[in-house]
């Protein structure tokens, strides 16, 4: 049954980390979910922060135990393993926020890069803007940019990675542009770290009046120097107004375990609480003065 235009349904993959044998096992596992999500009528499938170093696995355990050997070496395979998920976005029809990834630019400095693919064979790329602590040192990633908006068959959305979605000015960026959602993939590994993205996203809901949808890594990985320990739950978050929940939360996943959280976003839902909304948040930004919001470029993906 047609959910209409303005129904978009997205399916959050809690990544729960394993040691995969090999990159056909991977490959296959990320077809299987994909599979999974499609089969619930999913239009938009969305993976977390860094899972694409779940890969690290298939290397020796010297390099996959050493988080500086592993950042490195997963350049290696990445290529691949993109194309992979850019074929499932085709073969499924949906949508696909690959995970995410360290990738070297052409200054040779590695930047955590998402990638979004759709079934026609766009991509549209967003580097996480602002580091946190342990990726700056000693993981040496460097912060990237612009800020983009991708225009796609399901609307305007942005992706704010982690650590990006705790900073207002980033998404208000995006919701200037247009994004009535907001991606954030994420990836921490502690119950504090998940709840400050969490907090975030939150945030970011009520602010731009739009929603915001949380997809962690879970698990723990003691084979992996980079990917260890995972904390979290997927969520979908929007403003307490009307037409959404009292609390803001559409939904949530369960705590530190492989899931796949389906919800469907209400376009109409946030056009009309920016319009008519019991406060107006989105509109009324300007009215706290201050300094104003990064530029943001907006990228049509067919």
């Amino acid at each position: 049954m047609s959910r209409g235009p303005d129904r978009v349904r997205v399916a959050a993959v809690q990544l729960e980390i394993v040691r995969p044998a090999s990159f056909a096992a991977w490959a296959d596992r990320i077809a299987d979910l994909v599979r999974d999500a499609a089969d619930t009528g999913a239009d938009l499938v969305v993976f977390p922060e860094y899972g694409m170093l779940e890969l690290t696995g298939i290397f020796e355990d010297a390099v996959a135990a050493d988080a500086a050997r592993a950042l490195t070496e997963i350049g290696t395979v990445l290529p691949e393993a993109l194309g992979h998920v850019a074929g499932l976005a085709a073969r499924a029809g949906v949508h696909i926020l690959a995970p995410s990834a360290p990738e070297a630019g052409p200054d040779g400095r590695l930047r955590n890069v998402a990638r979004l693919y759709t079934p026609s064979g766009g991509e549209g790329v967003q580097e996480k803007i602002v580091m946190t602590r342990f990726e700056r040192d000693p993981w040496g990633i460097v912060g990237g940019g612009p800020v983009r908006v991708f225009d796609t068959a399901l609307g305007r959305l942005g992706v704010a990675i982690c650590y990006d979605v705790e900073f207002p000015l980033i998404a208000r960026a995006m919701v200037e542009a247009g994004a009535e959602f907001i991606l954030a993939p994420s990836c921490t590994d502690t119950l504090a770290g998940f709840h400050r993205v969490r907090t975030g996203a939150r945030a970011r809901a009520l602010e731009g009046q739009c929603v915001v949808v949380q997809v962690p890594t879970v698990g723990t990985a003691p084979w992996s120097g980079t990917l260890d320990m995972n904390r979290g739950a997927a969520g979908f978050y929007g403003p307490s107004d009307d037409g959404f929940p009292d609390s803001g939360v559409i939904a949530q996943g369960p705590l530190d375990t492989g899931h796949i959280l389906v919800a469907d976003i209400d376009r109409a839902a946030i056009r009309q609480v920016r319009r008519d909304g019991q406060v107006l948040t989105f509109a009324h930004w300007p009215e706290q003065g201050g300094g104003g919001t990064p530029p943001c470029a907006v990228v049509r993906l067919d």
